[in-house]
């Protein structure tokens, strides 16, 4: 770029020529087009929130995992390859991949085959009403906090594409996410993120090429990065005396590994939702497992150029300088010609547009399905539900420019992310897992489970300030400001699970369980164990997870080998 274009990017604003300007339209045109096309396939609610369960595995497998590369996977992971180093992959190898297979391997037939929409409708069948409310509640709040990290994010780059104040950029953009979702509902959103799966690629790649080259490759990374222990992932990791940029190994292990990656991947709505979409079970269960293996890759797109930025990018995530969540844009500005930025723009623009209208569209499924409907106005026709799922989802959007300026209160917003995981996500799971093994789990143990929980990770989050394990060198800052917030988040999840877990087990055994008959298909005991359709050993399920975790295994020694 030209030195004037480069002051300006570093003022805030990004110059675009016609060029980029044109991929930019023609991409927001496609986008249009894609929502008016699909809402004339969308006659009935269940096309409207499921898209009528009539995908193929493929387009449900990109969307599964298109829907996750929103801020949490760009801006969130990129901040976090600045701030935490390569230990940043453990978001991916360890806090994904391995739940997305159990996801498809294990826990899809007890979505597809009991013909749910949301999973507070499983645990409506699973326990009682009241937990089936409660957690409706919850998730509701989730995902509207969540979409407001995806437009936080969206805004910045229209901030750095136009210059316009932040409050105008959130505005604009959750008025552009609200024309499609609108027009064609999930049936839109799965088809869009599909294609925004490909400009998110060609976005990213240039930044990662160029940038790699300014550095001097890998080698010249590691070189100019001061502070060697943002090459580490295992290592320093021993409990007690930490050194690892993400604390010890139980937080890594259990809090990330098990309880943060599971409780997203097995039960955000968000993402379950994209493989009820399926055309049959089979397809359902491979959704999750072709997702995972573009899904290992990522870090090569987000936690290196964040790394790239600590180097390109003066004063990072230093006081008066760009927060790490800038990472990305700052490199656009920096790296990127014209011709490259507006491709690179519109993919980082699909990314935001992907992330929350996976979160607005799982709000309006749960909102009608679960809140509305059995609460509200009951025994009303289809078109109605339809229409009370249009009008949700201008109202979670609204609310969503609100939670918005709350994201933009985190320097890492990854670290927001976390947060809201801990609380929400981590007492679901527990009672989730619980509940589907443990057949004599009774309802009300369920409810309290989740209440007890998420005060747990409520409780640990605001303690651990006060604590100086949870601080580099074990030495207390009474700001707070420099303790391992990601470490916190893990142990606040771990909290939350045992907490649930140990409520349950004792409400439990003092209450009385459903008997077995109201069971069937919902328990690991009582599942559907007839024999079902072999597919060629290719479209395997098993064979599909095998491949994918061992590569990951392979790339994680390889890692520790290298650095």
């Amino acid at each position: 770029m030209s030195t004037a274009a480069l002051s300006a990017a570093a003022a805030g604003t990004l110059q675009l020529n016609a060029l980029d300007w044109g991929i930019l339209i023609f991409y927001f045109g496609i986008v249009v087009v894609i929502g008016v096309l699909a809402r004339r396939a969308v006659r009935t609610s269940s096309d409207f929130f499921l898209s009528g369960r009539s995908l193929p595995a493929w387009i449900t497998g990109l969307a599964f995992v298109s829907a996750n590369l929103g801020a949490l996977e760009i801006l969130g992971n990129a901040a976090n390859g600045a701030e935490y180093g390569v230990a940043a992959v453990h978001f991916y190898w360890l806090g994904a991949i391995p739940a997305m297979v159990v996801l498809g391997v294990v826990l899809m037939p007890f979505y597809y085959d009991t013909g749910v929409h949301s999973v507070p409708e499983y645990l409506r069948r699973r326990f009682n009403r009241p937990t089936h409310l409660l957690n409706a509640v919850i998730f509701a709040i989730a995902q509207v906090l969540i979409a407001g990290v995806n437009l936080f994010a969206l805004a910045l780059v229209i901030r750095s594409l136009l210059g316009w104040q932040l409050w105008i950029s959130i505005v604009v953009s959750a008025a552009f996410v609200l024309t499609y979702i609108t027009l064609g509902g999930l049936f839109s959103a799965i088809y869009t993120e599909v294609l925004q799966f490909f400009i998110i690629l060609a976005g990213l790649l240039p930044i990662v090429v160029i940038g790699l080259h300014q550095v001097g490759g890998f080698d010249g990374l590691y070189d100019r990065i001061a502070d060697p222990a943002l090459f580490r992932t295992w290592e320093g990791t021993g409990v007690g005396s930490w050194t690892n940029p993400l604390g010890d190994w139980v937080g890594l292990a259990m809090g990330e590994g098990f309880v943060l990656s599971f409780g997203y991947w097995a039960t955000n709505f968000a993402e379950v939702q994209r493989t009820l979409s399926a055309k049959d079970l089979s397809a359902a269960r491979r959704t999750p497992i072709i997702g995972a293996f573009p899904k290992m890759f990522f870090p090569l797109l987000t936690v290196v150029p964040g790394m790239i930025a600590l180097v390109l990018v003066p004063k990072l995530g230093e006081p008066g300088g760009p927060s790490y969540n800038d990472a990305i844009p700052e490199l656009m500005g920096r790296l990127l010609p014209n011709g490259v930025l507006g491709v690179a723009l519109t993919g980082l623009l699909a990314a935001f547009m992907a992330g929350m209208a996976a979160n607005v569209s799982g709000f309006n499924a749960v909102f009608t399905y679960d809140l509305w409907k059995p609460y509200v106005v009951r025994g009303r026709d289809d078109g109605y539900y339809l229409k009370v799922g249009r009008i949700v989802t201008v109202i979670g959007i609204a609310v969503s420019v609100g939670t918005a300026f709350i994201a933009a209160g985190y320097s890492n917003i990854q670290d927001y992310i976390q947060l809201l995981f801990s609380y929400f996500n981590s007492p679901l799971f527990a009672t989730f897992i619980i509940g589907l093994f443990w057949k004599r789990t009774t309802p009300w143990a369920a409810f309290w489970g989740i209440v007890t929980g998420t005060a747990a990770a409520a409780g640990m989050h605001w303690t651990a300030y006060s604590i100086p394990y949870f601080y580099p060198g074990g030495v207390l800052d009474p700001s707070g400001e420099t303790i391992n917030a990601q470490m916190v988040n893990f142990y606040s999840a771990i909290a939350a699970f045992v907490v649930d877990a140990a409520v349950m087990v004792l409400v439990s055994l003092v209450t009385r369980p459903k008997p077995d008959s109201e069971l069937t298909g919902l328990v690991w005991a009582l599942r559907d164990r007839r024999p079902r359709e072999r597919a060629v050993w290719w479209q395997s399920p098993a064979v599909l997870a095998s491949l994918a975790l061992g590569l990951v295994v392979l790339m994680s020694v390889g890692l520790v080998l290298v650095y």
